[in-house]
């Protein structure tokens, strides 16, 4: 059955667009985190790298839920254009900077860009293919994904060698005009401005702040916060909720219609990709780090252990189709939680010997369950709401999917240094940074190399406590799912 927009529109030349800007923004990250020492050896700002990718998080995350609202109030057409715009010219300034300083800066008008792209490229899709075919062009989108995680350390490390570090971000200018002028003059939407519309601007600030907050918290996890300033963090979160919720209630036209969450199916389809968001960093950050570490991979080789991942992903995406046609949200979720945590159970216990060729299978069957679990997601948290809220639930699981990465990777570097550090005790001469900040260094057992296998056996009881935490997050997952009432899913 085809949608009527699908029919006012050229689908295909429209989903060329999309998946150009899905590229161009995931990209971004992997070719960054490549040309990383080059820029800060360059623009001298060791001390201040962190926030190259800060800032651009922070924004993209803030302004996230701000474009959806937008975006089901004044048209997708407008705020995806001015999202392209953004980013693009974040990227000219990010290629042109002068100073740390000043990148910091235009990274973060990046991120404004990017929190308009990601989620309405969904919510075009949405508007333009019926509840069947969802699907499968989620799937083909997400094959941007999966192109710029196997290729980007590869452009990224040729840009720098070839040409140099600010061609990095100059690329995304005649990719950004191609899909701006795709946009412009083929796409015909058909979301009528609201006459009544006003802007949410004191829902606008105080979820910002929150989400600052929130953002700004996780991330200082990993560094020497002290419990007195969790706590103040703690309790200006909370009040600035309280008083976000409160508003949200009573204002005509909330930035947040909350009464989209009274659907439980919803609400559990939002948490379940939050949740999965931060398993999915436990693996791209902790596999090379173990391979490298233990087994004295080489950084490019012990990349290629999360290779399996991102070409299962795709497989997965493509069965979604069938079987929420078929079986309710919980029916397909629950046995593939524990089909994955199975996978993940013997990273708890792994000794030195753990066989090489079981990290690839398991990565594979990472990626395979969450390309099935995560599109499901994205299709039925679309399908559960109002047509006029789909932007904004569109951004919802955008959101909590950047919420639940950030959060767990902070999460999971903590509970590394917490370990770390309780090991070190019985080992005097060798230091927490000589492990969490150069697994380089540890690689090539350089540090005391008498000490190689002991530094082993430490990193290793590290991962065992982390994936320890990630079989508890399948937990979580499972209860989500457990207590969802919904039967079917129909049209």
């Amino acid at each position: 059955m085809m949608s009527m927009l699908e029919k006012k529109n050229n689908s295909t030349l429209i989903m060329v667009a999309i998946f150009i800007a899905t590229f161009m923004t995931s990209i971004e990250a992997t070719i960054v985190t490549t040309a990383l020492p080059t820029i800060i050896s360059e623009l001298k700002g060791l001390s201040m790298q962190s926030w190259v990718f800060s800032a651009y998080l922070l924004t993209s995350a803030i302004s996230t839920p701000i474009y959806g609202k937008l975006a089901d109030t004044i048209g997708r057409k407008k705020i995806f254009l001015g999202g392209i715009i953004l980013f693009c010219l974040g990227s000219f300034l990010c290629g042109i900077a002068p100073n740390i300083q000043s990148l910091i800066i235009f990274r973060a008008i990046q991120g404004l860009g990017t929190g308009a792209i990601m989620p309405i490229t969904f919510t075009i899709i949405a508007d333009l293919f019926s509840y069947e075919k969802r699907s499968s062009k989620i799937a083909f989108n997400n094959t941007a994904w999966g192109i710029s995680a196997l290729f980007g350390p590869l452009v990224g490390g040729f840009i720098v060698e070839k040409l140099n570090w600010h061609w990095i971000f100059f690329i995304n200018l005649p990719l950004g005009l191609i899909v701006a002028l795709i946009i412009l003059f083929s796409y015909q939407e058909i979301t009528k401005v609201k006459s009544e519309f006003k802007i949410d601007y004191r829902g606008i600030v105080l979820l910002s702040i929150t989400l600052l907050l929130v953002l700004l918290l996780f991330q200082a996890l990993g560094t020497n916060i002290k419990i007195g300033e969790i706590v103040i963090f703690a309790l200006a979160i909370i009040i600035f909720s309280y008083f976000f919720i409160k508003t949200e209630y009573h204002v005509m036209d909330p930035i947040i219609p909350l009464d989209i969450f009274k659907n439980r199916t919803f609400t559990i389809q939002i948490v379940t990709a939050l949740v999965l968001s931060g398993v999915q960093m436990a693996y791209q950050i902790y596999f090379p780090i173990w391979l490298q570490s233990v087994y004295s991979l080489s950084p490019s080789m012990a990349g290629l252990a999360i290779t399996p991942s991102s070409i299962m992903w795709l497989v997965g995406s493509f069965f979604v189709g069938m079987l929420i046609t078929k079986y309710a949200p919980r029916t397909i979720i629950m046995p593939l939680i524990i089909i994955q945590a199975l996978c993940y159970l013997p990273l708890v216990f792994a000794a030195t010997q753990f066989p090489q060729i079981f990290f690839y299978i398991i990565a594979a069957t990472n990626g395979l369950i969450m390309g099935v679990i995560i599109t499901t997601n994205t299709v039925i948290s679309q399908r559960l709401v109002p047509k006029e809220n789909l932007g904004t639930a569109s951004s919802m699981f955008t959101l909590g999917r950047t919420l639940g990465q950030t959060i767990m990777t902070s999460v999971f570097g903590l509970v590394f240094n917490a370990s770390t550090q309780s090991q070190l005790k019985q080992y005097s001469d060798v230091s927490i940074n000589q492990i969490s900040n150069d697994i380089s260094t540890v690689t090539k057992g350089t540090i005391n190399g008498h000490l190689s296998s002991e530094i082993n056996q430490i990193i290793i009881n590290n991962m065992h406590s982390i994936f320890m935490i990630v079989i508890l997050l399948f937990v979580i997952v499972f209860i989500a799912n457990y207590l969802d009432n919904k039967k079917s899913i129909v049209e």
